[in-house]
């Protein structure tokens, strides 16, 4: 026998053994849990942060604007780089204002609009 046919009968012999493995693998029953406990529950109601990821997801362009979803993804960061909880400071103190909500008293000039934009061109 030449190479070519020692070659190709290998080749055959492999496709044949490979058709027969999935065959088989095809055939065997899946393999289910043995806890009945995880067989009631859906993954959602064992894990609140997974199921609160599942809505984010499903809130599209929106999910990047709701502060629970930032929360959630926050906390999912945390726990995939294995951080450690933070800690719970006390209540944050309101930010100071850097414009003022009423207008200038009388004794006050307000400012004059200036007529460059911010590259000094007009």
């Amino acid at each position: 026998m030449d190479g070519k046919t020692l070659a190709r009968i290998g080749a055959i012999i492999f496709v044949a053994l490979a058709i027969t493995a999935t065959a088989i693998e095809m055939n065997r029953p899946a393999e289910q849990p043995d806890d009945p406990v995880t067989l009631a529950q859906p993954v959602t109601v064992r894990d609140p942060l997974r199921a609160e990821l599942v809505r984010c997801s499903e809130l599209g362009e929106a999910g990047g604007r709701d502060a629970s979803c930032l929360h959630a993804w926050a906390e999912n960061r945390r726990h995939f780089l294995g951080q450690p909880a933070p800690v719970a400071s006390p209540a944050p103190t309101a930010p100071a204002t850097l414009l003022p909500s009423a207008p200038p008293s009388a004794g006050e000039t307000a400012p004059k609009p200036s007529t460059h934009d911010q590259n000094g061109s007009r």
